[in-house]
């Protein structure tokens, strides 16, 4: 039975890596594309204009 003690959690964590990344698949483009494009441009303005002083 160790080998089911030993197998677990990296079969859990890979689970689990792998809802991660198909969550974050699926919330790119769609409604909230626009939000983060701004979002995204915000950031990068405020990078511009601090390295510019």
């Amino acid at each position: 039975m160790q080998y089911v003690s030993a197998i677990v959690p990296p079969l859990v964590m890979a689970i689990g890596f792998g809802f991660l990344v198909r969550a974050i698949i699926r919330s790119q483009g769609g409604s909230q594309k626009g939000k983060e494009d701004i979002a995204a441009e915000a950031m990068v303005r405020a990078a511009q204009a601090d390295s510019a002083k």
